[in-house]
């Protein structure tokens, strides 16, 4: 049990921080678009990256050269263009959407999630590397069972839980704010992705 709630504690921890997949997630919780399988993808793509730190994946991006090099310019690229589509709706303002009005197919909404969640070097070296190393102190099992929990118990409270906002969400000018938030979210993580 030990491992399992350090699992759950750290795995928690690394997640809770504002980030493009979170962003991301809270934004499909709004507009009430596909929540069910945006949470379903995360909880998920996180499952499969802990049982990877795990397994000791972590060595696999120390001993390749470059990878971590080209996995951070390929993320900060996605992410980029990600914040400017973000910050041009914020500038539009007009196109805003209302608090429950899908904006996007499923489809488009998972694939934007997957592309988030995965080309995000960020989640390799916390998740992966980061959570993979701590996990060799505890039995290997419970502490991935506990960190796999700790995701899904947020990114569906973050996902579901984003329903309560809504009112203020209501006002398009809150939506634009939104957007420039996570917009400068997105460049911020990307800037500190090429020179972090």
């Amino acid at each position: 049990m030990q491992a399992v709630l350090a699992g759950f504690a750290l795995g928690f921890s690394l997640i809770l921080a504002i980030g493009a997949q979170n962003a991301f997630v809270l934004r499909q919780g709004l507009r009430r678009a596909h929540v069910g399988s945006v949470v379903l993808v995360c909880a998920l793509s996180d499952a499969a990256l802990i049982a990877a730190g795990v397994a000791g994946f972590g060595a696999l991006a120390q001993a390749v050269p470059g990878l971590e090099w080209a996995m951070r310019i390929f993320g900060a690229a996605f992410l980029a263009w990600y914040g400017a589509r973000t910050l041009w709706a914020a500038w539009k303002g007009g196109q805003v959407m209302e608090a429950g009005e899908a904006a996007q197919s499923r489809r488009s909404a998972v694939l934007t999630c997957l592309a988030l969640t995965w080309l995000n070097p960020h989640v390799y070296l916390d998740t992966v590397v980061l959570l993979g190393s701590v996990s060799s102190r505890y039995p290997a099992l419970p502490f991935a069972l506990g960190a796999m929990a700790a995701s899904g118990v947020f990114f569906t409270a973050l996902g579901y839980g984003a329903r309560g906002l809504a009112p203020l969400f209501a006002r398009p000018a809150a939506w634009r704010a939104l957007d420039l938030v996570v917009g400068l979210t997105m460049w911020a993580i990307a800037a500190s992705l090429i020179w972090g």
